[in-house]
Parts: structure tokens; C-alpha cells; sequence
């Protein structure tokens, strides 16, 4: 017998031991402690559950022996026996360490066979819930265990109840319900090959190992990449003696939030069904009823049920999700756990939680993952746009989205990849279609309540959803749906609104959100206690003056070839491009600069006070001129039509010199600082139009400490290059300020992208005065990956074969990447200890990357404006955390 204990009773764990006996299993056992009304019962431990997948997938004797003495213990607690003719039967759930609702398997009513459903029937005095429970039985199991499809249950069952004239399974007798059990069990018999297990003993052996090989499901291993959870976790069993809410009318079952999940507020919040198991509420094949409804129903059980949720928020200091069931009049609590929410929710509880001094400040920021924060950015329906309102369901989850609908997770997830939006449209959703709801903008669905399964996992990724649309009537088999007896084809565009549950024509215009002033508050106490200064990337100055609002302080990259890219002045870009002379590029260059000195006026304006970082420009030129492919055809066409001879000869022209410009590797090629070496004079206007704007609005009253300009020299890899490209800089705007009569302090640094520039980094700070880590490019450089090609082709492979943890390009490779960034920062302070040091690629609103730029002692992060509040609370988290 082994020494290592495997199974726990509920009477043995608590909350702390989360670890070991997962979140369901340790909170099952902390309400045993606190003598909450749980059902008794036992947990198989997620050690165990790493140590059967060590095992080739087999249930070792000693773990047989430790299940089998615990459950001799629950059957002394429960007074019943386990097959015997008072039947001990079994729910058994998996209970990862870290919530994954629905994403794992679950048996319920575990212990039936031909025998002890007559002895249920003669106990209870009540056939009907005998077999109801038995044809329950023998589905989930063949689902979870046998793996037969669970559509051919579901179409049987749906030609019994047409026969028998009735719209749902409650309405059907006992009779019926004995019937469907045997035609199930032939079912069984035909697709498996064998008879359906019916020693209880042998099928909770074969339960056990099904929940321990969910952990390994597509969907699991889908819900943990996208949660960036780990996959060595493993699960528990957790081994529950059943209790009944589908005995009758004083029975019941359903699910409840301490708080409202979607908006925060400080309400009860939930759903039920009268004479129904659990599933049957966060399945959505049966739309339940508003939680209220139970006050007056049964007034004493929501007495007690709401004494119970408030003792249950107090005792863990946070929102909670509880499952329960009510069975001949007595409540029982099935499970707590951390409520899944929004992230307007996340913060509002989080804010109110200070407020009733329950919680610190900083566990306030602790509790609210800063990549959720991204939800809060979702743009709304303008409230004064005409809108072609079809139906209306409930409002599962916040924010509004717009695409094609399709019905098949599948498909939705193809369409995606394609570049297509599209709407997850189902009669519900089951933890299969995870992919599909990832990929799709938002879901809708027919059935299924504000707790069930497309509400919750929706919430929790923060996508619209709008559940329980009684009227959307969906034929997946003809691909139409049906709206007050309108058809409409898979394919067809609508809008969901899933704050207020509305389902519409087409798409909708969309406005930004308005922030809550907990949203605010909650980033006033980041802001607090972060090191790290956050900046934006903004190229106009309409994203700077968002970027001030949204609480940036600072502009950590400007790119300037964003300005050249405008439809007005392209044209000026191209002759530039396409001179052949000096003189005639100094020109098209003239007639640019006064465009490029408006551009950084009306930036610098916004952000005055703030320091500002522009790049020169960086991408290679032929980005800059129309398709090579385009060309071509268009010149074919013009030889074939023999038409306007001149044109021709402007299009060969072109094409001659795009042809000339292509480069093989473009990204490794003749861009950034090389451009300004070849090209000096496109650097020259540029830093003309950065001091022109900068002197202009000293002269309108801005003073000099206003204007805190940092020129950055891109793609930088030798010292020699940054040396010439700095004296450029130094000279082009000592004569604009010279001229002016000026005097005006900037810094000159450069981006290091590059891994040479990393290891010479000690040279390159004798001229910098700032360092920015562009790690987009780094990225790419260091590993050797085209970032679109590797994207497109073999990342996602590398991360389900777990080559990679994480896409290198969304959290940043401390290994790789990560060690070039403190060499780097080590080897350039030794030059320059007043170095300053920034990140500017897309890694600067990633939370996870933040945390490690805190760590390695960077000045300031640089993100999209819409990111910056993630930045400001990762910032603190790293703090918190450190």
C-alpha cells in the first residue's frame, strides 16, 4: 500500500489545500468545516491524477484500496450501501485547481442498474424519479465514459416526447421514462458493442478514470491556452453522495452569484428549476427562472439560501458562484467558488469591497487580472442609431458585436482564421464548442439561462452574449433560422447587444465606452504603487489626446510612416520615392515637411508636459508604392488594349522601379536607420518638421520644459551607424533652432531591435541618451521567425505540441529575448548610468511581459492607448507580486 495519502474525506481538507484537492474539492470540505449543509463525500486528490497519467492511464491497486475505504466511510455516513437495496448513489465531478466551468466532465446519479433504480422506486414511493434519474444515468455515462455521441440520445428522446405529444421531459410519465431507460440501453448495446456497465463499483472505477482524462479533452487543453493555465495541474474526483432536486414539486436546483456577475451590483443573482437535476441549469436545455421567483415559492429555503450566500462572500471576502439543490423542502450546497465576471464587474466588486472594508487596497488590485481590463474597451451600440431590433433574450454578457451567423463551432473557428466576424448562433453551447466561441465575436442562443453554459464562459472571456431567445427558432440541418416566422440563412449578418439582450438586423454603428468611476479609482491606486511609467504608441493626435485620457504619460513611440501613409499624401511619397535626382526627392521632400511639422504640432500640443518619442522612419520604401502584382496586371492590361500609350509608359516606369526596391527579406533589408545613411535628406525633413513644430509652439506660448522631445534612430546594430545618424539629427535641428533664435533640450536615443545591438550595447550608450526595446523586431530577430509567416504556419502547432508556452510575440521570451533585454540594460549603464529605458513593442500591454520589464528595472512601458489601463494595473500587480 502506498504512503502517499490519495484520498481525502470532506471532513480532512480545507481551503487552503487547493493544490491538492482542487478549487471544488477544497470548498466543498471548508463548508463542511463551517458547517454549511453539504452533501458528504470524499476527494481523489490531482496528485493522483498526474500520477495515473504517469501510470499509462491506470488505476493502481493501492488507489482502488484508499477509494473503497472511503467509500465504506460515506456509506456508514449516509446509512446507505452502494448497490445495496437503500442505494448509495454517487455524483462525481472533476475539481481543477483553477476554475474551468464546464470545461470537464461530471456523472451524476452514479450506482444505478436494473436492480437498485426498482429499490430508488419502492423507497421514494416514486417511479417516475427513479427513472428519471436512471435515464439520466445511463446518457451522461455513455457520453463521458462509453464516448458515444450524445445526439443520438437527445434525438430519441425528442421522438419520445413527440409521440407523446408533450413539448418537455418533465411532462413525461414514468412509464415513458422507464421506456426511454431500456431503448437507451439498447442504444448502448449498438453503438459500444457491450452492455451497459452495471456493477456500481465498476462504474465508478470507469467514472474516475473518465474525469481524470478530461483534464486532456481538446476543449480543456483549448480553455487552458486561452487562460494561460497550466497543463501539469491535473484534476481532482470529487466523490459526492447524491441529493435530489427532481423528486417533485417541493424540489429544486440552481445556481446563484453573491453579486451580479455582469454589472458588479450588490444583489443576489440567479437562476433555478423546479423538479430538475443540476445540469439541467447550466446545460441550457431548459430556460430557468429568475432566483426572486423562489422567495415566493419558498420563502423559509430563500430565507436560509440568502443567510447562506452572505456567509459565504464574508467567510471568503469575495463574490462567490454557488451551486444548490433542494430536495422535499431541505437546501443542501453543492459547491462555492470565485464567481466568473466581467472585468466592469471584476472592478466594481473589487471598489465596494474596499468601501465595506472587507478587502485592502492592494488586495483590491490583487483581485482584478489586468488583461480582463481589456473588456472595458469594447466599444457599445450608439444608443441614437435606427436599429432593426429582431427579438430580444437575456443579457448573459455586456458589450455588443456584429458578424456573420454561423451554427457550427467548427466553422465559426474556419471563418475566423479567414478574417471573417462572425457570430457563435446555437440552441446552446456545450463545452465542445470552446473554440468556436473563442473565434466568434459574440454568442446567441435560443435556450439556456444567464448561468448557463455560453453565459459563463462568455463572461469570462468577455464577449457579448445574449442566451434564451425564445423566439430565434434554429433548423441545423437546412442551416436557417427563424425569427416571428421570418427565415434567414447561416450567413446572415446581425448584432447582438448583450447588455440589454437585443438581437438585430445587420450591423450597427458603435461608440466608446464611457469608463465607471470604479474603473478610475481602482487605476488612481495602481497608480500609486507602480514604479513603471506608462506611455502610449500614437501616431496622430487624436490618439495622443485618448492616450492622455485613458492615463498616459508620455508617448514612447511615434511612427512616422503612419503620416506618410494618408490617401492625400501618398502621391507626394511616391514622386519622392521614384526621383531619380537628388533634386527632385529634395522636392517631393519640401513639399512634405510642412505636412509632417502640422503632424508633430498637433501631437506635441497634446502632449504637452509629457516627453514624447518619435521615430524616424523605419519600413522599407517599396511599402510605400502600389502592389508589384497589381502592376503587373495593370500593364498587361494596357499592352493587350493598346489604349492610352502614355499611361503605359507611367506604369512601366513604376513597375521597373517597385521591381528595382523589392527586396527578398524586407524586414532584414534597407529600412530604418539604413535609409537614413543611404537617404540622408528623408531624414533631415523629418527632424526639420519635428523642431519647425516644436519652435512654433514655443512661440505661441508653450514653455520649453512643455516640449520634451526624444529622437529615436531605428534599426540601429553598429555603433558607427548611430554615430552618423545622431550628427544628422544634431545638425538639422541645431539650424532650425538656430534660426529661430531658439534654445531647446532633447534626447537622442535608438531602438534596440536587434540582438547585436543588445551585446554592443555598451557602445551604443556613448551616444544614446535612452534605450526603447522595440521586441516586436527583436523578436523576430532573435528567434529567427517572420512573425506573420510563423503566425500563419506554425506557432499554433509549436503551442499544442508545447515546444512554446506562450505565442513569443503576445508575452515576451525571457529566455531568449528576455536575457538580450538585461544584457542590454547591464552592459549600457556601464557606459551611461543614467541611461533611460523603455519598451515600446506590443509586449508593453501584455501583463505578464510588464511584470518582467519591472523586474529587469525598465523607466517606462509603451502600449496602444487602449491598452494603457492594462499596463498602469500590471504595473502595480508587478509590485504587489514582486
Amino acid at each position: 500500500m502506498s504512503e502517499q495519502k490519495m484520498v481525502y474525506q470532506f471532513s480532512e481538507g480545507s481551503k487552503q489545500m487547493k493544490s491538492l484537492l482542487g478549487g471544488k474539492g477544497a470548498n466543498l470540505a471548508e463548508m463542511s468545516r463551517i458547517g454549511l449543509p453539504v452533501p458528504p463525500g470524499f476527494i481523489v486528490t490531482t496528485e493522483a491524477c498526474n500520477l495515473y497519467f504517469s501510470r499509462n492511464k491506470e488505476i493502481w491497486p493501492e488507489l482502488e484500496w484508499e477509494i473503497e475505504e472511503n467509500l465504506r466511510r460515506l456509506e456508514q455516513q449516509t446509512g446507505r450501501l452502494f448497490g445495496g437495496t437503500r442505494p448509495l448513489l454517487l455524483s462525481v465531478r472533476s475539481g481543477a485547481v483553477v476554475s474551468m466551468p464546464g470545461m470537464m466532465d461530471t456523472i451524476l446519479n452514479l450506482g444505478l442498474n436494473q436492480d437498485t433504480v426498482m429499490s430508488l422506486a419502492r423507497e421514494t414511493a416514486n417511479h417516475r424519479f427513479a427513472y428519471d434519474c436512471y435515464r439520466r444515468f445511463i446518457q451522461m455515462f455513455a457520453g463521458v465514459v462509453l464516448k458515444i455521441d450524445q445526439y443520438h440520445f437527445e434525438n430519441m428522446l425528442h421522438e419520445i416526447k413527440q409521440r407523446r405529444g408533450v413539448g418537455s421531459d418533465a411532462a413525461l410519465t414514468a412509464e415513458d421514462l422507464e421506456q426511454t431507460a431500456g431503448l437507451f440501453l439498447e442504444l448502448v448495446r449498438r453503438e459500444s458493442g457491450s452492455e451497459f456497465p452495471s456493477d456500481p463499483r465498476q462504474q465508478l472505477t470507469l467514472a474516475v478514470k473518465a474525469v481524470f482524462d478530461s483534464w486532456h479533452t481538446p476543449r480543456a487543453s483549448v480553455y487552458r491556452r486561452n487562460h494561460r493555465i497550466s497543463d501539469h495541474l491535473g484534476t481532482a474526483v470529487n466523490v459526492q453522495a447524491m441529493v435530489f432536486g427532481n423528486m417533485g414539486e417541493d424540489c429544486a436546483t440552481g445556481v446563484a452569484f453573491t453579486r451580479n456577475p455582469s454589472t458588479g451590483e450588490d444583489t443576489l443573482y440567479g437562476e433555478f428549476l423546479i423538479n430538475a437535476q443540476g445540469e439541467d441549469v447550466v446545460a441550457g436545455t431548459r430556460t430557468p427562472r429568475p432566483l426572486p421567483e423562489l422567495g415566493q415559492l419558498m420563502p423559509e429555503i430563500y430565507r436560509q439560501f440568502t443567510e447562506i450566500s452572505g456567509k459565504l462572500e464574508a467567510h471568503y471576502r469575495e463574490m462567490q458562484d454557488i451551486e444548490f439543490t433542494i430536495e422535499r423542502g431541505k437546501l443542501y450546497i453543492l459547491q462555492t467558488r470565485t464567481g466568473k465576471r466581467t472585468a466592469a464587474a471584476a472592478v466594481k466588486v473589487a471598489v465596494d469591497l474596499v468601501c465595506e472594508k472587507v478587502l485592502s487596497r492592494e488586495e483590491a488590485l490583487q483581485r482584478v487580472d489586468p488583461a480582463q481590463l481589456e473588456q472595458m474597451m469594447h466599444r457599445q451600440i450608439d444608443p441614437g442609431a435606427r436599429l432593426n431590433v429582431l427579438a430580444k433574450g437575456l443579457p448573459a454578457s455586456p458589450g455588443a458585436a456584429s458578424g456573420k451567423a454561423v451554427f457550427c463551432a467548427d466553422r465559426a473557428q474556419a471563418a475566423a482564421a479567414e478574417g471573417e466576424k462572425v457570430l457563435l448562433v446555437r440552441p446552446e453551447t456545450t463545452p465542445d464548442d470552446i473554440h468556436g466561441i473563442i473565434a466568434a465575436q459574440g454568442v446567441l442562443t435560443s435556450r439556456g439561462g444567464m448561468t448557463s453554459h455560453a453565459a459563463v464562459v462568455a463572461r469570462g472571456m468577455g464577449k457579448p452574449c445574449v442566451c434564451g431567445c425564445d423566439a430565434l427558432r434554429i433548423d441545423l440541418v437546412n442551416n436557417r433560422f427563424y425569427i416571428d416566422d421570418q427565415e434567414y440563412a447561416e450567413g446572415e449578418v446581425l448584432s447582438i447587444d448583450g447588455s440589454t439582450g437585443r438581437v438585430i438586423l445587420g450591423n450597427v454603428p458603435l461608440i466608446d465606452p464611457e469608463l465607471s468611476p470604479e474603473f478610475k479609482e481602482i487605476l488612481s491606486w495602481a497608480d500609486q504603487i507602480r514604479r513603471l511609467k506608462v506611455r502610449a504608441n500614437a501616431d496622430t493626435p487624436e490618439d495622443a489626446r485618448r492616450a492622455i485620457q485613458l492615463g498616459a504619460e508620455g508617448i514612447g513611440l511615434c511612427r512616422t510612416e503612419h503620416m506618410f501613409m494618408e490617401k492625400s499624401r501618398l502621391p507626394v511619397v511616391q514622386r519622392m520615392i521614384l526621383a531619380v535626382a537628388l533634386e527632385e526627392r529634395l522636392e517631393a521632400l519640401a513639399e512634405l515637411l510642412p505636412m509632417q511639422k502640422n503632424d508633430f504640432k498637433g501631437i506635441l500640443r497634446e502632449m504637452a508636459g509629457h516627453p514624447v518619442t518619435i521615430r524616424l522612419l523605419d519600413p522599407p520604401l517599396h511599402e510605400f508604392l502600389p502592389d508589384r502584382d497589381h502592376l503587373l496586371l495593370e500593364v498587361d492590361r494596357l499592352r493587350r488594349e493598346k489604349g492610352d500609350m502614355e499611361l503605359l509608359r507611367q506604369k512601366e516606369s513604376l513597375l521597373q522601379m517597385v521591381r528595382s526596391l523589392t527586396e527578398m527579406n524586407p524586414m532584414l533589408g534597407h529600412r530604418g536607420c539604413r535609409l537614413g545613411i543611404v537617404y540622408p535628406e528623408i531624414y533631415r525633413m523629418q527632424v526639420e518638421a519635428i523642431f519647425a513644430a516644436a519652435v512654433e509652439l514655443l512661440r505661441e506660448g508653450l514653455a520649453p520644459e512643455q516640449l520634451q522631445l526624444e529622437i529615436m534612430i531605428p534599426l540601429v546594430g553598429h555603433n558607427g551607424e548611430l554615430v552618423r545618424m545622431k550628427q544628422e539629427v544634431e545638425q538639422s535641428a541645431a539650424a532650425v533652432l538656430r534660426e529661430a533664435g531658439c534654445e531647446l533640450p532633447y534626447l537622442i536615443g535608438t531602438m534596440i531591435e536587434l540582438p547585436r545591438a543588445c551585446l554592443v550595447a555598451d557602445q551604443l550608450s556613448e551616444s544614446a541618451q535612452f534605450f526603447s526595446f522595440g521586441t516586436n523586431d527583436l523578436t523576430q530577430t532573435t528567434l529567427g521567425y517572420s512573425r506573420d509567416d510563423a503566425e500563419a504556419k506554425f506557432l499554433p502547432f509549436y503551442i499544442q505540441q508545447k515546444i512554446l508556452k506562450e505565442n513569443p510575440f503576445m508575452e515576451i521570451d525571457r529566455e531568449g529575448v528576455g536575457q538580450l533585454v538585461r544584457i542590454a540594460i547591464e552592459k549600457g549603464r556601464q557606459t551611461r548610468p543614467d541611461l533611460k529605458l523603455g519598451i515600446c513593442g506590443e509586449h508593453g500591454g501584455d501583463p505578464v511581459s510588464v511584470a518582467f520589464f519591472h523586474e529587469v528595472g525598465l523607466h517606462y512601458v509603451s502600449c496602444s492607448p487602449y491598452r494603457i489601463p492594462i499596463a498602469r494595473l500590471a504595473a502595480a500587480r508587478a509590485v504587489l507580486d514582486a
